[in-house]
């Protein structure tokens, strides 16, 4: 069977046992703070075992694009060096919301392996959880009993609470778990050695396929565990491993998963896959890496510098290190990996087909980047290595003559070879080197690193990013049962309601609470748009406590206050801030018009790739891989600004079927997960449709006034548009009058204001040419001045003074001038430009070259008397610094060096 043919099998068997088929979850997680990607099939449904979401269907089925290198769950250092750890992989999973339980689970996820795949019933093993007396958790008989009917009692092993109990974090949803392991050695080896043995011993050949979860609890902050509302199925099968089993694969790389990518790989490099294990690895990583890589930007999140986005840089970085180092690919290759992935996985994962032009720039100008990054980091090595080796054989006296090579010197100095673990994280944290390859060049060069002060510096780097944005968060604590919440906001401003539960949460030493409300009109933080403000009062309405932001979490709105009602028993009445509701209205609708006029102008290639919709302005990213000119902008600008002229009044649908909904042409986000039913935003059929949870204007002519202010780029092949609208592009529009009627009045009423200005311009410029002149004839005096301040010291000419220059070009100037009147020279100038002190050093090229002097080294020596720094050339340099009244001091101490 191909990879096509398993999956679609997989997803057929549990069809024909009533199960709905659904759409994976992006792999970037929104509206959940304890995860940054999907790492688990069960994500996506994790407001329903909370109990805090009803289930559409009581049993779903689907494959989920996985992503596992952060946090509790984190195979990446396994990736590659095994054959069957992935970054990205697919997780078949059956689900049953309180329905079936462990009966049916087991008996189909039998049927299934040994019916329909044909997996021969004496390779499977089977674990049960043995149960844990520390928590009071028996063991799982009734697992036990079930298997029996299928299974030999001595294929029936007992796992402990790390293999056989699962959890998807520190706290959330969990309970018991039923493994099915495959053993994939020969037949003779079969034969001479039992794999129950070998199960969960990380024996290439003897692997875990399948995992039945059994969720029966929610793990609380302090530990303790609290039975879920209802029981729940979550089975989890690694679509990669199944593949490799019934191919009869050594190797998840073997299968047609990975293969067509290792081979465009081998044939890029010239190098056989299979040929030496070093080359093997780094054609794995590269194959593993860039689905990682892809999907995870085709759902929106691109490489940066922290959170999500450092962590798929890292991943990315990886790859081009292993295909440098050890596959030679000196120049950008990874993106050309893309095209192929996409290929594989159209009409799968349809998302990374749309956007492979897109994904394949981003990676193409990363690697860019990256490669830069790589020369810079080698350079920096080898001059590390350099100088501390001369140090090392100077302070050790051995001649400098000999080959650094050379065992005898290596015997002398091995102990002191040691590569600071300080410069070691240095190259990493500003450079963005890994600590592999430093530590590989070192090896190389027969030296070590200080791995210890390594760890040391990354454990304070953790620290310090830990205590910037760590939050503690208690568990809920439940006021009134119901696990049914409303949002009411799309038409209403203020609801009558009550608290269901609420928590406390402590963030960056500042206690808030976390409040859910039965009905609300606050809008959660999502979309780009933030969370409504306002208030809750008390049913009297004579007391209030401010509510000061509002998030989404796993589908349930949180309100955040900094105080708690007194009576959180009792009717509240839910208040947001009408006015800052109504100016984010008006930006998060002009961000729909300003969508498709893009689209209108620049090309039907405008994805929107992320936004930020305040009362304040607006941020639009978008896909194109150029600059928008001025002429496109104003374009823009005016399409957008007809359509507010029009009044085009709002057109919402909710509740509309997903597939209705796609078929009326609506623009649908990359990256954002749509249930079965979604909310049509129109304004204006033939102009702007799209799917959106937002808040918006009833009709554009709300909106006033659309004003672009400025137009960047983001990222590869991503451009940033900020705009203002309403009373804030009324307010610019007022200030920039005001600055108009200034400049008239300025140029004495002159109404053709360019005409005047460039006048202004040029006058300006003949004047600078004018104040050359004469500076030019004072700096030609002044050097025939500064000779007479000239001393020979040992052979060297030194002039060493203060001159009175206005810019550094014409203490620059002279400098020169005076190198060419004066030979053997040493030149020290010192100055005060703009209120700060500095240096200018110039030497003679015979100086430098027979008496070792060197500009650079001699300014930075100097710069010490002005509190500064500075460098340059051997034969020129400059420097600044704080301190005026160490002028004198440099000019002292500039003939002492001599001496």
């Amino acid at each position: 069977m191909t990879a096509k043919e398993i999956r679609k099998a997989y997803l057929e068997f549990f069809e024909s046992k009533q199960h709905q088929i659904v759409n994976s979850a992006p792999i970037v997680v929104k509206n959940d703070p304890t995860l940054m990607f999907t790492n688990a099939g069960m994500n996506q449904f994790k407001d329903i075992f909370l109990g805090e979401a009803p289930a559409r269907y009581p049993r779903v089925t689907d494959t989920q694009r996985c992503l596992r290198v952060s946090g509790k769950h984190n195979d990446l250092e396994e990736v590659g060096i095994d054959t069957y750890h992935h970054t990205m992989f697919e997780m078949l999973g059956n689900w049953s919301f309180g329905d079936y339980f462990k009966k049916e689970a087991i008996a189909w996820s039998w049927e299934l392996l040994t019916k329909v795949y044909g997996i021969p019933e004496d390779q499977l093993y089977v674990s049960i959880f043995e149960g844990d007396e520390k928590e009071g958790l028996p063991r799982d008989e009734e697992a036990y009993e079930l298997w029996k009917q299928f299974v030999p009692e001595d294929r029936i092993i007992l796992g402990n609470k790390k293999d056989n109990f699962w959890e998807m974090g520190d706290t959330g949803p969990c309970g018991p778990c039923s493994e099915i392991h495959v053993d994939c050695r020969p037949e003779l080896e079969r034969k001479e050695l039992s794999g129950k043995e070998l199960v969960n011993a990380d024996h290439p050949q003897v692997i875990e396929i399948w995992n039945n979860v059994f969720m029966q609890f929610n793990r609380l902050k302090d530990g303790s565990l609290q039975p879920l509302p209802a029981k729940h199925v979550d089975t989890g099968m690694g679509f990669e491993r199944l593949v490799r089993v019934l191919q009869k694969k050594a190797s998840n790389y073997d299968t047609d998963v990975f293969q067509p990518l290792i081979q465009f790989i081998s044939a890029k490099c010239g190098i056989t896959y299979g040929a030496a294990e070093k080359t093997d690895i780094a054609m794995r990583v590269m194959a593993d890496h860039v689905r990682a890589i892809s999907f995870v930007i085709a759902d929106g999140q691109l490489p940066a510098n922290n959170k999500a986005g450092y962590v798929i840089r890292r991943i990315l970085r990886r790859a081009v290190r292993y295909a440098y180092t050890f596959l030679d690919l000196k120049d950008p290759f990874l993106n050309e990996l893309v095209p192929v992935l996409a290929e594989q996985f159209k009409g799968v994962f349809d998302e990374l087909y749309l956007q492979k032009e897109f994904v394949q720039k981003v990676v193409l100008e990363e690697e860019i980047s990256f490669l830069r990054t790589l020369a810079t980091g080698i350079h920096r090595f080898d001059n590390y290595t350099k100088k501390q080796g001369d140090f090392l054989m100077s302070e050790n006296a051995i001649d400098l003559e000999k080959s650094f090579e050379d065992n005898w010197v290596y015997s002398i100095l091995k102990d002191q070879m040691v590569i600071s673990g300080a410069f070691a994280f240095e190259l990493q944290d500003t450079y963005g080197f890994p600590i592999d390859l430093t530590e590989l060049m070192a090896r190389e060069k027969r030296w070590t690193v200080d791995m210890e002060e390594y760890q040391r510096a990354l454990q304070e780097q953790k620290s310090r990013s830990r205590a910037a944005t760590a939050i503690d968060t208690g568990d809920w604590i439940t006021i009134n049962e119901d696990p049914e919440t409303e949002f009411v906001g799309y038409d209403l401003l203020e609801i009558e309601t009550r608290i269901l539960k609420y928590r406390q949460v402590t963030a960056k030493g500042k206690e808030q609470y976390q409040i859910v409300l039965k009905k609300t009109p606050f809008y959660g933080e999502g979309g780009g748009q933030v969370g409504d403000t306002g208030r809750l009062e008390d049913h009297s309405r004579m007391f209030s406590v401010d509510i000061t932001d509002t998030k989404k979490e796993n589908g349930v709105i949180v309100h955040y206050t900094d105080t708690l009602p007194e009576d959180l028993e009792g009717q509240f009445w839910a208040v947001v801030d009408e006015d800052k509701r109504q100016q984010t209205n008006n930006n998060h609708s002009a961000t729909h018009l300003l969508h498709a006029a893009l689209k209108q102008v620049l090309g039907d290639h405008v994805n929107q790739k992320g936004s930020l919709v305040n009362p304040d302005y607006l941020r639009f990213d978008f896909s194109h891989f150029a600059r928008v000119t001025d002429q496109e902008l104003a374009k823009i600008e005016h399409i957008v600004n007809k359509k507010v002229r029009e009044n085009i009044p709002l057109q919402e649908q909710r509740m509309v079927a997903y597939d209705t909904a796609v078929n009326m042409g609506v623009t649908a986000l990359f990256g954002e997960k749509y249930g079965d039913f979604v909310r049509v935003i129109t304004f204006d059929d033939h102009y702007s449709k799209e799917l959106c949870g937002g808040t918006h204007v009833q009709a554009t002519g709300e909106i006033g006034y659309f004003k672009i202010m400025s137009e960047s780029a983001v990222a590869a092949g991503v451009r940033r548009i900020e705009a203002i609208t309403a009373n804030k592009a009324e307010a610019f529009i007022i200030a920039q009058d005001q600055e108009i009627s200034e400049l008239k009045s300025l140029l004495k009423g002159n109404k053709d204001l360019p005409a005047a200005v460039t006048a202004l311009i040029e006058e300006n410029s003949k004047l600078k040419k004018d104040a050359e002149k004469v500076l030019i004839e004072r700096a030609g005096n002044l050097k025939h001045e500064l000779v007479h301040h000239m001393k020979t010291i040992n052979g060297v000419n030194l002039i060493a003074v203060q001159v009175d220059l206005p810019h550094a070009d014409a203490v620059k100037n002279l400098a020169y001038s005076l190198k060419e009147m004066v030979d053997n020279l040493l030149l020290v100038l010192t100055t005060v430009i703009d209120d700060k002190p500095g240096i200018t050093v110039m030497v003679s090229e015979n100086l430098v070259a027979e008496k070792g002097l060197n500009a650079s080294a001699i300014v930075r020596e100097l710069a010490k008397e002005i509190q500064g720094g500075g460098g340059g050339q051997p034969f020129y340099a400059t420097a600044g610094g704080k301190n005026l009244a160490g002028l004198p001091a440099v000019i002292e101490k500039a003939a002492k060096l001599l001496i």
